[in-house]
């Protein structure tokens, strides 16, 4: 009797755990159980455990009113759609996009337009000539750096003129960033929070994402009022979030286990991703794609009329878990793949698209 193969994922976002620093997070958990235990195991308030929100608030260069740190990045998003988006509300969001946020939006019953994603970000022309048109937009959801599901980065300059599209429609960006420490190539570009001059920009970030998944800490930055009224939707749901997790956070990146911890998961995902670009050339020629400059994922398409679920079903016959890039659109479009290189090892990357060829192939 043969037996099955054995099962390689590129499904999940999220590291492997041969590259989470685990010695530093235990000796994080010794310091933070040890200098501050009262902090660690009460309940605190909604905005989190007040050490961090103050390292985060210095790090974004803004005051600590204006950050709330929550029970990881989607609690924060969350929080933030129920606060900005209401029911038909016109909310842009990138084509494609993170299929929870659009899920997320959906649920609240957002009028969604999808804005076409290239390789140096958002069509900025196509969202401009939207709202000239005269649809007036409540929030744009946009993730700047190593987008999930196509691992593209928006560019300087677009970064620039959104703001300014923000300023003069009277539109929130939601700059949701998660994956913005983990560039291996490229210079880093400043954050659209950064360019902001008057509230135009909530930001959100995760450590879910550079620690370790488990975790479940994120956080957002913006306007000192809409961070309080967030503050006060966060009391009336848990009062308060995981204060031991994110003390155990605070002496993680305080004590200099965090630089070294992102260099080690940098170092690996550039290693995975050279390797999944270089399989894909060899064994899958129709394969299109950008090769990222970080973060977890690469967008494959393949030609017109090439249905891309069904791929999905071909691949996990043969033990190779990958996602439909329909569930990142809000269209019918079927022919495109999101890959996470990021949870496989290098020895499995190979293997694991020479059967997603098979798969391709049996089509």
């Amino acid at each position: 009797m043969a037996t099955e193969p054995a099962p390689i994922s590129f499904a999940r976002g999220a590291p492997s755990l041969d590259i989470i620093d685990v010695e530093g997070l235990r000796a994080a958990a010794d310091r933070a159980f040890t200098n501050d235990p009262a902090g660690s195991f009460s309940y605190g308030t909604s905005v989190g455990y007040k050490p961090l929100r103050a390292w985060i608030a210095e790090r974004h260069g803004v005051s600590e009113d204006q950050v709330l740190v929550t029970n990881g990045s989607m609690q924060a998003d969350a929080f933030l759609f129920d606060t900005l988006v209401g029911d038909g509300d016109a909310v842009a969001v990138e084509r494609p996009s993170y299929d929870r946020t659009l899920k997320s939006l959906g649920g609240r019953h957002a009028d969604l337009h999808a804005i076409e994603l290239s390789e140096d970000g958002v069509n900025v022309d196509e969202l401009e000539a939207l709202l000239e048109a005269g649809t007036t937009i409540k929030l744009a959801h946009l993730i700047p750096n190593f987008q999930n599901p196509a691992g593209y980065t928006l560019s300087a300059a677009k970064r620039e003129r959104l703001v300014a599209l923000a300023r003069k429609h009277g539109f929130v960006i939601f700059e949701d960033d998660p994956y913005v420490e983990l560039r291996f190539s490229g210079e880093r570009l400043p954050t659209m929070l950064s360019l902001s001059t008057q509230g135009e920009v909530v930001y959100a970030s995760s450590f879910s994402k550079t620690v370790c998944p488990g975790i479940r800490v994120g956080y957002l930055v913006g306007p000192a009022d809409v961070i309080a009224k967030i503050a006060a939707l966060a009391t009336g749901t848990y009062i308060s979030p995981n204060m031991v997790a994110q003390s155990i956070v605070n002496e993680f990146v305080r004590g200099g286990s965090f630089d070294s911890s992102i260099a080690t998961v940098k170092r690996a995902l550039q290693e995975r991703s050279t390797l999944l670009a270089q399989s894909l050339r060899t064994h899958l020629p129709d394969a299109q794609f950008s090769q990222p400059g970080g973060g977890y994922f690469m967008w494959v398409t393949f030609p017109e009329g090439v249905d891309g679920d069904a791929l999905f079903e071909a691949a996990a016959e043969r033990g190779v878990k990958i996602v439909k890039g329909s569930d990142f659109l809000i269209d019918d479009a079927k022919n495109a793949i999101r890959l996470a290189y990021s949870g496989v090892t290098p020895d499995e990357i190979d293997e694991g698209v020479q059967r997603l060829a098979q798969a391709y192939a049996s089509l």
